[in-house]
């Protein structure tokens, strides 16, 4: 497989004009960029494929290690990632999101989950699931409803119970290194 350019720093590379003309990026209140829309979106419409080259997760680590912001989308083979370019890579998370991402025989669409009018930006909810245990990958959607990380509920119950387990393991740890030391 051919190796990949690394395109963390390209944003301007990654507004490669791919989608429909109807979806713009611009300022968001949200992160930076992000995409909008200046038609209205009925409830249920595809609005775009989330499209890039397909890598693998390792090849993305290696890309991205050091860099806070990707485009990066998994796919539900747990090997592969999508480097997000065009409008769609835009596309912000949000705790209460206008539209929603399904992978379709290994293609990423996103989908309008209410109706969307013009002028709105476009967002999913990422449901993040990977990732460093110390990073809390903060959400600043503004939402009522606002968990406060890009991370899914799920995975952020399972991030509580492996802190607290690695905290109670150093716990432990500092015992036993007492102990030996009182010992003495």
């Amino acid at each position: 497989m051919p190796q990949s350019n690394p395109r963390k720093l390209d944003r301007d590379g990654r507004r490669t004009r791919t989608g429909p003309a109807h979806l713009v990026i611009g300022d968001s209140k949200i992160d930076s960029d992000g995409c909008h829309t200046t038609a209205p979106i009925k409830k249920g419409t595809v609005v775009v494929e989330y499209t890039g080259p397909r890598i693998t997760i390792k090849e993305a680590d290696a890309l991205y290690d050091d860099h806070p912001r990707t485009y990066l989308f998994g796919l539900t083979d747990g090997k592969h990632v999508i480097d997000g370019e065009g409008v769609a890579a835009f596309i912000n998370h949000s705790c209460d999101p206008n539209c929603e991402a399904d992978e379709i025989k290994g293609r990423v669409w996103i989908i309008a989950a209410r109706d969307i009018e013009a002028g709105e930006e476009l967002t999913y909810d990422y449901n993040l699931y990977d990732g460093d245990l110390d990073d809390p990958s903060p959400c600043f959607c503004g939402a009522p409803n606002c968990r406060g990380s890009m991370y899914s509920e799920e995975e952020l119950a399972r991030r509580v119970k492996l802190l607290r387990r690695r905290s109670m393991k150093k716990k432990k740890a500092a015992g036993l290194k007492k102990s030996a030391v009182s010992e003495m």
